[in-house]
């Protein structure tokens, strides 16, 4: 079990495009057992690839923990890509394990297609509605440079990046 070490705002990392994946092996799931094992430290539904540090297209999920954070259902999509989105919205309040503390509301379409696939290699389609789709979409963003603080109007946005650079500045002391 390796806890791996968050990429936080305002490291730069959080803006960067993220490579897919062509080697499917004993590593790749290894990286994938670690992903799960920060998420579930951290506390959070979901984690990106790039929110440890590695730039690939990798993102794990379980939005069906127990009361106790104990993993229920988890999921990794490797390469997703969103195929189709619905035109129906739905507001939810959203956080992020690289914007500590920092939650604000977020629309996303109501319903999504995607493909990805396993850490085998093996090529999937889903259909995600829900929670799991507003998830998918928030950690899908984070592999093309995108944050949730992106889709907030500039005021909310630069009032929880003023926030979280201070909050910095305080523990670097």
């Amino acid at each position: 079990m390796s806890i791996l070490p968050l990429v936080t705002y305002p490291d730069p990392r959080l803006k960067f495009i993220s490579e897919p994946v062509t080697t499917f092996n004993d590593e790749l799931k290894q990286f994938v057992k670690d992903l799960y094992d920060t998420m579930y430290k951290e506390g959070g539904i979901g984690l990106a690839a790039v929110q440890v540090g590695r730039l690939q297209r990798i993102l794990v999920l379980d939005i069906e923990q127990d009361e106790r954070g104990t993993p229920v259902k988890p999921m990794v999509f490797i390469n997703p890509e969103i195929t189709w989105e619905s035109e129906a919205f739905q507001t939810y309040k959203e956080g992020c394990l690289s914007f500590p503390g920092q939650y604000a509301d977020v629309d996303r379409p109501d319903e999504i297609k995607l493909t990805y696939q396993t850490e085998t290699g093996e090529k999937k389609e889903m259909h995600a509605t829900g929670l799991m789709a507003i998830c998918l979409q928030h950690e899908l963003d984070h592999l093309n440079g995108i944050t949730f603080t992106d889709h907030l109007s500039r005021m909310k946005r630069d009032m929880i990046h003023r926030k979280l650079l201070k909050e910095k500045r305080l523990t670097e002391v």
